[in-house]
């Protein structure tokens, strides 16, 4: 059997003569390749089906229960038909019926209607998928596919040990609750947003939880062939990562391929997520460090903690529950440092926020970028279709909409709302080395920023941190007014000194060629960005993933804390922002 390639099988069982025979043809044949053959063997099974049997199909149960399977098929499959001896139909299961939930539908006599098992892949194209379409919702009858992977994983189905009331009046924030041994100890993290009819703070501080399951688990510094040449540096695991390499069962994330070479489409917080906890190190986080998601995220809690600011905590996954009805309560939305998936909701939430005069400060970098879609029904689980561009993987053409609703998936810019137009500046490309620092640009003296440069001296920000030594790395966003960025945006300050590991996203350019690194190249920078907005609110964005790192060094007492600082102090202030006049010299971005 050829790979990609569609087949119709059958396999008859002749009771009378105790035979069972497989035929095999493919629907395209190859010349001069034996693809298509029938086999008969001697077969001692008795059939003994009933209309109250269980059927399962691409596995089969176990003594172990009625959650435990093995025999796994990895690959598509479509239309399945059971009949009996006599050739009438017993099931005729039609997988392109409900494809955005997890019923199948059996036309056949008996109603032999089923569910799917740990979300294997729908919204697959079948066997007739010819082209002509590129979303299910328009031709349902061309997605009769479902994709089955053995390593399909969406609940791990663990008991419950042990629970835990959270006590009248406790602060929102994040938490975990702490494991011990002998020998080990564990965090399991989680969010406690304020109570109802509590009031709030002017304040909200988003937890990037999409952007975690998406990283949730992932294997790519074992996996991925290049991952030490684009990171620049050797990998350094720790015991969670070894145990995950060999405990595959644990779920992988939305960067890793199944066992099949397919890419890894459904994430879900429904297991344990290993790496997004609490003193984890991970290998992502630049030289010398292993902050990254979540570790980052906890400096910037620890800062606002420091700072004694008012704030709130919610997460991502409320922000697509509630919508705009999770921001309204609070007059500026703070983003974490890589909130780099977000959903539709999540995206018009933000919009509709900062069109009522809310502000917003974004604290990282490589923001609002891919598309994600949350499970309507189920929470906890995530969707992604990785098309037009990959990063790991790609998906194969025609399946590019989203099975959980039918978006099209992919980077928002290359769906019509690039993150510039919400931050003022957006992705332009990454680097896994060292960091760097920032240097003050000429719009950094105009009057209507002196707030934010309060205390400040010299033209150098954050030349230090925890996150490869600088403010200014990992992931890098810029200003640019042909994708959104808004014409009254001043860049405040500009990153400086890149090694040539740092390169442009492939979004950034029509044609890669020799030159294109940071040392050499100018385009890859990271830029501090703020604009006024015509509601009296306005939008403050770091565009580096690294900034977190910096707020703590010196007691806190340097330039990335104190910039930091006076921006929220301005953007909590309920006074509103007025819009500048009509701007006296060119746009330069």
């Amino acid at each position: 059997m050829r790979r990609h390639e569609w087949y119709r099988v059958r396999v008859t069982l002749d009771p009378a003569r105790n035979e069972l025979t497989l035929t095999q043809g493919a629907l395209e044949s190859c010349a001069g390749i034996a693809d298509s053959a029938a086999i008969t063997v001697a077969c001692g099974i008795e059939p003994a089906w009933t209309p109250a049997a269980h059927i399962i199909i691409a596995a089969r149960a176990t003594a172990g229960g009625d959650r435990v399977f093995s025999g796994f098929y990895n690959g598509k499959l479509e239309a399945p038909c059971l009949s009996d001896h006599a050739g009438a139909v017993i099931g005729q299961w039609d997988f392109a019926i409900g494809i955005d939930g997890q019923d199948i539908c059996d036309h056949g006599p008996f109603r032999l209607h089923g569910r799917t098992w740990q979300m294997p892949a729908r919204a697959m194209t079948g066997h007739n998928w010819n082209g002509t379409v590129r979303s299910w919702q328009d031709a349902p009858e061309q997605y009769g596919a479902i994709h089955f992977h053995e390593d399909d994983l969406v609940d791990a189905c663990w008991d419950s040990d042990f629970a835990w009331r959270v006590p009248p009046g406790l602060k929102s924030g994040l938490y975990a609750a702490r494991l011990r041994s002998a020998t080990d100890e564990d965090h399991i993290p989680f969010v406690i947003r304020r109570a109802p009819g509590t009031g709030h703070a002017p304040l909200v501080f988003i937890l990037p939880t999409a952007s975690y399951l998406a990283y949730a688990n992932e294997h790519l510094a074992i996996d991925a062939a290049l991952a030490e040449r684009v990171h620049d540096h050797v990998p350094v695991f720790g015991t969670s990562d070894v145990f995950l390499a060999e405990r595959r069962e644990f779920g992988a994330s939305l960067y890793d391929r199944h066992s099949d070479g397919s890419g890894i489409m459904i994430s879900s917080r429904l297991r344990p997520v290993l790496n997004m906890r609490p003193k984890y190190q991970s290998w992502l986080g630049g030289t010398g460090s292993g902050l990254w998601q979540m570790n980052a995220d906890t400096h910037i809690i620890d800062w606002l903690e420091h700072e004694k600011f008012d704030y709130d905590i919610i997460t991502d996954e409320d922000l697509d529950r509630e919508g705009l009805h999770a921001l309204a309560p609070y007059r500026c939305v703070m983003l974490a440092s890589h909130p780099e998936y977000v959903s539709t909701r999540m995206l018009d939430a933000l919009a509709a926020h900062r069109a009522q005069g809310g502000r917003l400060v974004s604290l990282g970098g490589n923001a609002l970028y891919w598309r994600v879609v949350y499970h309507p029904a189920i929470p906890g689980v995530m969707e992604l279709r990785r098309c037009e561009v990959g990063n790991g993987w790609i998906t194969d053409p025609g399946e590019s909409c989203h099975a959980f609703g039918g978006e099209y998936g992919g980077l928002w810019e290359r769906i019509g709302r690039p993150p510039h137009k919400t931050l003022g500046s957006g992705f332009i490309g990454q680097g896994f080395d060292r960091c760097t620092y920032f240097r003050r640009q000429p719009d950094s003296d105009n009057p209507r920023v002196a707030f934010v440069f309060e205390g400040m001296k010299g033209d150098i920000i954050g030349d230090f941190g925890l996150i490869g030594g600088g403010a200014a790395g990992i992931e890098l966003d810029r200003a640019n007014s042909a994708k959104g960025t808004p014409l009254n945006t001043l860049v405040l300050a500009r990153s400086e000194g890149h090694t040539n590991t740092y390169l442009p996203s492939t979004c950034a350019l029509l044609i890669n060629y020799a030159g294109q690194g940071a040392a050499q190249s100018d385009l890859v920078r990271a830029e501090i960005v703020f604009f006024e907005t015509a509601e009296g609110g306005a939008v403050f964005s770091t565009g580096s993933i690294a900034w977190s790192g910096s707020l703590s060094h010196a007691g806190y007492d340097n330039s990335v804390s104190r910039m930091t600082g006076n921006v929220v102090r301005r953007f909590i202030d309920p006074t509103p922002f007025e819009l500048p006049t009509a701007a006296a010299r060119p746009v330069s971005f």
